[in-house]
This record gives C-alpha cells, structure tokens and sequence, in this order.
C-alpha cells in the first residue's frame, strides 16, 4: 500500500498548485484525477479555452471592421471554425502538458481515477472496474465545480449547451440565447456574436453581473449593446420546446407576468456554478457541507474530520482559478507548519469582453451597505491620450478611497487590457496603499496605465488630464 504525506483529489488549478508547493516543501504528494487530462476545468473546457476563442475571435472582428480605418486594406476575412477550434484545442493541449511536465518534475504521483476519501488517511483510488486503496497523512479535496442545472431544461451539449458545448460548437448559430448574464454567458456570447451569432441575454435579475460594482455593470451593459447584445432583464426562462427545427424558449418575468417565446438555434444555460462532491463519499466519512452544498472549513482549510481539507470551488468564497490557487499554496504551508494565509479582501476578477471589465476589493453598493464613509476618483479613457490615438476609449477607472486615512478599498475597471491593468491595484492594497501613494507614483507615458493614476488624483480632485 502507497503512503503519502499528501494526496490532493482533483488537479485543477488549486488541486495541482497544492500539489507542487507541498512537494517543494519537501513532502510525499500524489494527485487523484479522474480525467483523461490534468487542469481541471479551467485548462481543458473553461477559462483557457475560452481565452482562446475570445483572442481569434477578436482578431476575426478586428479584421472585419478595424483594419480598414487603420489604412489596413484586406479582403473581408472569413470563417474557417474547425481550423479556430484547432488553435483552441493547441492551447489547452500545451497548458495540459505543462502541468504534466510539472508533476514530473515535482516528482508527484498521478493516480488516475476517482478519488473517495475513507477518512482520516485513507484515499480509495478507482478506475475500469479495478481499486486501490493509498494511505496518507493529509489530504485535500480540491474537486471543483460543476454546471448549474435549470430544473426541467435538459442539456445535450448540441443544441441546449453548456459553457462546455458552447465552446465546441459545429457551426456558428443564427441566433444564441444565453441564460444568465454574469461572466461565462457574457464571454461565450462574445465569442459567437463576433463570429456571427445574434445573441439575446435573459437574466433573472434587473442587473448584468451580480456582484460587480453597478456603475460598470450599466456602463458595460450599454456598451455591449452598441455591439449588437439585447438583453432580457428581470426574466426567466421556464422551458425550452425541443421538437421543432428551432428551439422555442418560454420566458417570463421575474416578478411573474404573461409568457413570451423566443425562438433560438442554440440556447446557452450558464446560471452559475455548484461545488462538485459526487463520489468523494464525504457523508460516510462524515465531512460535514454547508447549506449550499461546499464542504465546510475553518480559518485553516480543516474540514472537520481531521487530516482532511479543502480548497477552491469546492468550498465558499468566488470560484475563481486564482483563489483556489493561493488557498492550494496556503494549505500546503500551513501543512508544512508555516503560516499560509490567502487576503480574500484582495481577489481581483475579469472578465475578458472586449473591452474587458476589472474589479477588486469592495463595491460602492457594498461600501454603502456598510456605512463607510468613501470618496470616489473616476477618470474615462476618452481623456487618455494612448486610448484616443488607438481609438479604443470604451470605459473608464474608478477608485473607492476611505475618506479619513485614503486607503485604497476598491478599484474597478472597464477598458481595453483592464484585466491587466488591475494589478497594480492588488499590489497597492496588499501592501495597504492609498491613493495618494499611487497619484505620486510615476506611470510611463503614454500608457493606458495612466488612467489609474489620474483616477487616484481624482479622489483628491486633482486629475491632471480632465
């Protein structure tokens, strides 16, 4: 029987991270995994692939309509979606290599098959009929998250599909309705409006990305309705008719109201994500969940039978692959009995629209709801001078300063490369910055970066270019 100091179930980005930091520390690690491929969601069917067919889409949109008025001259650009989904398919085949490559490296074992925990120290492996049982001093359950499923709408990943069917689509649909207007549904929906699609949104509440700060989220609704997006906001979907040549989907108001049909090639159901558990037999080992499904931790990842913890999508917090990653180290260093800790104050989180939306720390709703007194910089990129001459001047930076000390708590961006430009954001509020620390800090010109030093200005209403 194989014994571990460590055996990590699932290597998705938290899961595989845990893996290699534990083994860095110096401990016996193996991972469980019952895929085919290593990554988890993230590398084989979410973020990276999807990443991939929003940048070849761009460049199909930015051929079709951009180059012409850069003096650019090229024949209408046209759609070859096999040879796309190939690019797409290169991407996720190199990032699953490289986290192959790092398990060799890392000299981790990769137990294929499913992973059910036994209890304290007991992992049993399973895979085509056969078993092994592993022992180990701790283990992680880093599992995921798996769809979330409307009641009575069955998903055959052809015709009403998932994020996961929506990114292996045969042909571009005539007409795409995406139910849920938070982050997948409105990347995916990029993806296939610029490549063609129309595309109506139906969201359950009267907002765009719940949870986002509301003042993007209107900005953003606006612009992507120039872009040709129609939303359906306060709306339900109740039923999809599969019989006919087209979908028909029954949509209601929120509040309830008469009904509506809206005829669809292809409908999208994208309402959310819930922790993934099946099989892990977390009830007979007694792992106690929480009322939404997560497995329950402590302040340090400890479920509550011990030599057991978890991290990532599986327990609360945002499912984001950055969160789980920085839990899967802190777990691994407190195994190691050093202090691992993850700021969930600051999480950045994107969206990668274009242009693309950026956030971290609080929103002004949540400032408010709290009674903080806050002051508020904004600057647009209208007067950013690299944004004018790329004529790229969608969106604008705010920034939530504490109106007595200046402390930074909250930035949030809508803007090209705003997913990238966040950072320094999370920098500065790691370290406890404010915004007159990052007003007095030098940003090369031109640079789009500039904007988040005149919106710092702008808390001290003194922006310099407005």
């Amino acid at each position: 029987m194989a014994t571990y100091d460590l055996v990590v179930i699932g290597t998705g980005p938290g899961g595989y991270v845990c893996a290699v930091r534990a083994a860095q520390l110096g401990m016996k690690v193996a991972v469980v995994e019952k895929n085919a491929t290593l990554g988890g969601t993230c590398l084989n069917v979410g973020c990276m692939p999807s990443k991939a067919l929003l940048h070849a889409s761009e460049m199909f949109e930015e051929a079709a309509h951009s180059f012409a008025k850069m003096g650019v001259s090229v024949s209408a650009p046209k759609l070859d979606l096999p040879t796309m989904m190939n690019f797409k398919q290169q991407g996720i085949d190199g990032n699953v290599k490289g986290v192959e490559f790092l398990m060799k490296k890392n000299k981790i074992d990769v137990l294929k098959g499913t992973g059910k925990i036994l209890g304290t120290g007991k992992v049993e492996v399973s895979a085509d009929g056969k078993s092994q049982v592993v022992e180990t001093k701790n283990i992680v359950i880093a599992t995921g998250s798996d769809i979330a499923r409307l009641k009575g709408i069955e998903i055959d990943e052809k015709r009403i599909v998932s994020s996961t069917g929506a990114l292996s689509l045969e042909k571009v649909p005539g007409k795409l309705l995406i139910v849920g207007a938070g982050v997948i549904g409105l990347e995916l929906g990029s993806v296939w409006h610029r490549l063609g699609a129309e595309v109506v949104v139906v969201e359950f509440l009267d907002r765009i990305l719940p949870g986002m700060d509301g003042e993007i989220a209107k900005q953003f609704q606006r612009i992507l309705e120039k872009q040709g997006f129609a939303f359906k906001l306060g709306a339900k979907v109740t039923g999809v008719d599969t019989s006919g040549k087209t979908l028909k989907a029954t949509v209601e108001p929120a509040a309830g109201g008469a009904a509506e049909t809206i005829e669809a090639d292809v409908v999208l159901v994208c309402i959310g994500r819930v922790p993934f558990t099946d099989g892990l037999g977390l009830k007979e080992a007694g792992v106690v969940l929480d009322n939404r499904g997560r497995v329950q931790i402590d302040a340090h990842f400890a479920t509550n039978v011990p030599g057991v913890y978890a991290i990532g999508d599986v327990v609360a917090g945002p499912m984001l692959a950055h969160k789980a990653e920085d839990e899967g180290v802190a777990v691994a260093e407190i195994l190691a009995g050093q202090a691992g800790h993850v700021n969930y104050d600051v999480i950045p989180g994107v969206v990668y629209t274009t242009p693309e939306v950026s956030s971290v720390g609080k929103t002004e709703e949540e400032l408010k709801q709290a009674g903080l007194a806050y002051t508020v910089g904004k600057f647009p990129f209208t007067a950013n001078g690299r944004s004018k001459v790329n004529q790229t001047t969608d969106g604008f930076v705010k920034i939530l300063a504490d109106a007595k000390t200046d402390r930074v708590l909250g930035v949030h961006i809508i803007g090209r490369e705003a997913g990238e430009m966040i950072h320094e954001a999370v920098v500065l509020m790691e370290f406890g910055g404010s915004a007159e620390d990052l007003a007095r800090s030098c940003h090369a010109h031109p640079t789009r970066s500039e904007a988040v030093k005149e919106a710092a200005l702008a808390v001290g209403k003194r922006a310099i270019h407005m």
